[in-house]
């Protein structure tokens, strides 16, 4: 398919947050872009499921929250178990007084893409696929624009380029940002699980499942998250043993125990799975010019400033593991937030280019703070991860020192005491929810 040779905005990668980010320039009045994808259609399988109340709440801004929150699932809570009961209650029903989506919304990412393609498609816009970028320079012409070089040889001529191409982004790369742990940690060396196992599956007979929709099942080697939608299932399990494809060896030594009579839970079919890194990453900058330094100084207008605009969101920009449910949700608020801060720029430097420019900031400025602030909501958002994971999937199989318990054991029992308190569970919700990280 033939590409424009020329755009306001150029946005790489057609998932989630790069769909959002269409949508929300749309919505800011931005028609003038492209967006484009290195594979010819997007996959059907689950991934993310869980759209929070904060991502929901975003994306009623740009119209696109309402046909989302029909097709899933409402959740009002997430449960905490051991292997034979519940432990600690999330209630994300508790959020009531602060939102209108006081739940977690349970949807397989193929629907959400879906809907938000054809949401884009309604409005005008359309995905160019399958183009993969592989190199990126000035423009000889006009410094500003970035000429991004497709491998067919197409090129596009961009003034703004947004990387929205996932955790190995072709853009942040070649545009040489540095992307790393900021706690500078080794995953693979510590007490933290290192890699978990994510799958859709069916079950045999769901007698034995878990009543709810949302249960995390802790475990002295690790946790068994339990995801439902309709008569599928997303799980997501400690690697054991090498495994990376599920199996009821993984299910009996993980997995629910049942109770009054049901039978074990049984694998019917394994329709998808895959095996995560549970590794946090960050970029070191969110926005920069093509070619220009990480210390330039933007309030004085000098040569520096020259070069396209880069932008990175979503996994482009930021990588935890899948606890909590985070990683998809702070994508789509990067992308909702982004449109605006595009918008604003766009008119910011015609106003600083006119034949009497006034005396305000540097435009650059704009996107500056929306870097800031969503790299800050990052660093949040990537300590949580990290908290939920150091309590959920540590391995504290081993006995406390002088005392016949474990250390899995203890934790148990100190989140049943914590359970018992309502506004530790709604909390917990608030933190989940991303209200507070938005």
């Amino acid at each position: 398919m033939s590409l424009p040779e020329s755009t306001t905005v150029l946005i790489v990668g057609a998932g989630p947050t790069g769909l959002a980010a269409a949508l929300s320039l749309i919505h800011h009045g931005v028609r003038d872009f492209v967006i484009v994808d290195t594979v010819l259609q997007g996959q059907n399988t689950s991934r993310a499921l869980v759209i929070h109340a904060a991502t929901l709440e975003a994306l009623n801004t740009i119209g696109c929250a309402d046909e989302l929150n029909d097709l899933g699932l409402k959740e009002e809570n997430a449960n905490i178990r051991s292997r034979y009961s519940k432990i600690f209650r999330v209630d994300f029903n508790s959020l009531n007084k602060y939102t209108n989506y006081a739940h977690a919304l349970i949807l397989p990412q193929p629907i959400t893409e879906r809907v938000l393609e054809d949401k884009l498609q309604s409005l005008g816009g359309r995905v160019y696929r399958p183009h993969t970028v592989s190199g990126l320079s000035r423009n000889k012409q006009d410094s500003t624009i970035t000429d991004v070089v497709f491998q067919d040889g197409q090129i596009i001529k961009a003034k703004y380029v947004i990387g929205a191409d996932g955790a190995r982004s072709a853009i942040r790369n070649i545009a040489g940002i540095r992307f790393a742990d900021p706690d500078g940690e080794d995953v693979s060396k510590s007490n933290l699980l290192s890699q978990i196992v994510l799958a859709d599956v069916t079950f045999a007979d769901e007698s034995g499942v878990p009543d709810a929709g949302l249960n995390m099942i802790t475990d002295s080697a690790g946790f068994f998250l339990f995801i439902r939608y309709s008569k599928s299932f997303v799980s997501m399990l400690p690697e054991y043993e090498g495994k990376q494809i599920i199996d009821n060896v993984l299910v009996d030594k993980f997995g629910p125990v049942s109770s009054g009579g049901a039978p074990p839970l049984k694998i019917e079919q394994v329709i998808w799975s895959t095996r995560f890194r549970t590794h946090s990453a960050i970029a070191d900058r969110f926005f920069t010019r093509l070619g220009a330094p990480s210390d330039v100084d933007l309030n004085e207008n000098s040569g520096e400033k020259e070069g396209g605009v880069i932008l990175l969101v979503g996994d482009a920009a930021h990588i935890h593991s899948p606890a909590g449910g985070q990683g998809m949700n702070l994508g789509l608020r990067d992308a909702v937030a982004l449109g605006d801060a595009i918008h604003s720029h766009i008119n910011a430097s015609q106003s600083s280019s006119s034949p009497s420019p006034s005396l305000a900031p540097h435009p650059d400025i704009i996107l500056q703070t929306f870097a800031a602030s969503r790299r800050a909501r990052a660093l949040e958002v990537i300590a949580l991860t990290k908290s939920l994971l150091s309590v959920l999937g540590m391995k504290w199989g081993q006995y406390m020192r002088w005392c016949p318990v474990t250390l899995g054991s203890v934790r148990d029992c100190l989140l049943w005491i914590a359970g018992r308190v309502g506004w530790i569970r709604g909390m917990a919700a608030w933190r989940m929810s991303g209200l507070g990280m938005r």
